[in-house]
C-alpha cells in the first residue's frame, strides 16, 4: 500500500476543486476544477468581445491541449509526436473512426463493454466494413493477454478495449496484449476510465481515445486520441472533415488529401472555449504529478474496500493494487442496491447506483471524510 495521506485530499492538487465531502461519482464524471471553469470563462467573456483577431487567439487553445495531453501520454509536447495526439469531443467519437476506418476483418470486444465501445462495431459491423467478435472475460471479469492470445484469428484486425473495466474496475494489461496480438493487428483503446487516475503504458495502444469529463476533470465536450504509426497506415479516414485535410484553409473546391498525422481524425473545428478547458485540466494534472495523484487514489480506495468489508459488504472489484484503478464496486448481501443507494444519498455521499450493484470512485480530491460517510451510511443499513 501506498504511504498512508492525511485526512484531506491530495496537497497541491485538492485545493482546487470545491466538491463536497461524499462525492465519489468520478467514474460518471468529475467535477471540474476552478482552474478549469476560470478559463473558460475568460474565453467566453474574450469571445463575447470579438475583435478581428479575436478567433485566431482563441484557437491558439487546441494546440496548447494537444501539447498537454502528449505530455501525460508521456510524449514530447512538441516536434513530430505532436502530431500523433489530436483533439476530440468525447471518446465515441474516436471510436466511431476505428470502427469505419478499420480494413475489412473481425475484431475482437470483450462482451461487457460499457456501450459505447460496442455501437460503433455494429455500426460498422451493418455496413460489411468489420464483425465484431464477442471476448468473454473470465470469472472474475478480466481480460488478459492469454484470453485475448486464445481468441486471435487469422481474421483478427484488431482488439478493442476499455484500459479500465467500468463495472469493475479492474485495469487492463496493455503492454501484454499488444504484445500478444503482434506488430501487425490495432490495439484500440478506450482510456477514459483511466487517464487521470492511474500510470499505464498508454502508448503501447495504436489508437488511444478518451474523455475529459470524468478522471480529468475537464467538462464535457473535451478529449483526445493518440494514434501511432500503424494506426496511421491501416484507418482508412472516413470521416476525415475539412479540418483534417492538408491546406485546410485553402477554400479551392477541391478535396484535399488527408493529413498525415492524428489531425486527419479532425471532422471540424471544435470549441477552442473546450479546448483551453482541457488544457488547464491537463497542465494541472503535470503540476501535482500522475503518480501522486494515483497513490492517493490507490490509499483511498483501500480504505473503500475495508470500509465495505467492514459491515458484511461483498467487493465485486479487484484488490490487487496492481489490477485496480479508482472504481470500488460492491454490493451488500440480500439488501436492494437501490436500498443501498438511498441511503448513500441520505449521509451525503454521490456514488453511481445500478440494478446489481454500487460504485464508488476515489479522487486525488477526495478526503477521509468521504470514506467515514459511507462508513456511516453502510453501518446504519446494518443496523435497519
Amino acid at each position: 500500500m501506498s504511504p498512508l495521506p492525511g485526512p484531506g485530499g491530495l496537497s497541491g492538487y485538492a485545493e482546487h476543486f470545491i466538491e463536497p465531502d461524499g462525492y465519489l461519482d468520478f467514474g460518471r464524471f468529475g467535477p471540474p476544477s476552478a482552474d478549469v471553469a476560470e478559463a473558460t470563462a475568460a474565453l467566453t467573456t474574450q469571445a463575447a468581445h470579438c475583435t478581428s483577431h479575436t478567433v485566431d487567439e482563441l484557437m491558439g487553445q487546441e494546440v496548447r491541449a494537444r501539447q498537454a495531453a502528449a505530455r501525460l501520454l508521456g510524449l514530447p509536447g512538441e516536434g513530430p509526436d505532436l502530431d500523433r495526439v489530436a483533439l476530440l469531443p468525447n471518446a465515441s467519437t474516436g471510436l466511431f473512426h476505428a470502427a469505419l476506418g478499420l480494413p475489412r476483418g473481425t475484431v475482437l470486444v470483450p462482451a461487457h463493454e460499457f456501450p459505447a465501445n460496442l455501437y460503433p462495431w455494429q455500426r460498422a459491423a451493418a455496413l460489411d466494413r468489420v464483425r465484431p467478435v464477442p471476448l468473454s472475460p473470465d470469472r472474475l471479469g478480466r481480460i488478459t493477454p492469454d484470453l485475448v492470445r486464445a481468441a486471435l484469428t487469422p481474421h483478427t484486425v484488431a482488439v478493442s478495449l476499455s484500459a479500465v473495466d467500468f463495472r469493475t474496475g479492474f485495469r487492463a494489461d496493455l503492454a501484454g496484449i499488444k504484445q500478444v496480438i503482434g506488430p501487425d493487428r490495432l490495439l484500440i483503446v478506450d482510456a477514459i476510465q483511466g487517464l487521470g487516475a492511474t500510470v499505464l503504458p498508454w502508448t503501447a495502444a495504436d489508437l488511444l481515445v478518451t474523455g475529459g469529463q470524468k478522471w480529468l476533470r475537464a467538462g464535457w465536450s473535451t478529449g483526445f486520441l493518440y494514434a501511432s504509426d500503424l494506426a496511421l497506415e491501416r484507418l482508412e479516414p472516413v470521416l476525415t472533415g475539412w479540418t483534417g485535410v492538408e491546406d485546410a484553409g485553402l477554400f479551392d473546391g477541391v478535396g484535399h488529401r488527408a493529413a498525415d498525422g492524428a489531425q486527419r481524425f479532425s471532422i471540424t473545428n471544435l470549441s477552442p472555449i473546450a479546448a483551453g478547458g482541457l488544457a488547464r485540466a491537463l497542465e494541472l494534472v503535470e503540476r501535482a504529478g500522475i503518480r501522486r495523484i494515483a497513490a492517493h487514489i490507490s490509499v483511498r480506495t483501500d480504505q473503500l474496500i475495508d470500509t465495505v468489508r467492514s459491515v458484511g459488504g461483498l467487493v465485486l472489484s479487484p484488490t490487487s493494487e496492481a489490477e485496480r484503478a479508482g472504481i470500488v464496486a460492491f454490493a451488500m448481501p440480500a439488501t436492494d442496491p437501490a436500498l443501498v443507494g438511498k441511503a448513500l444519498e441520505a449521509h451525503g455521499v454521490t456514488a453511481t447506483v445500478r440494478a446489481d450493484q454500487i460504485r464508488l470512485c476515489a479522487h486525488g480530491s477526495t478526503t477521509l471524510g468521504s470514506v467515514d460517510l459511507v462508513h456511516r451510511a453502510l453501518r446504519s443499513l446494518r443496523r435497519s
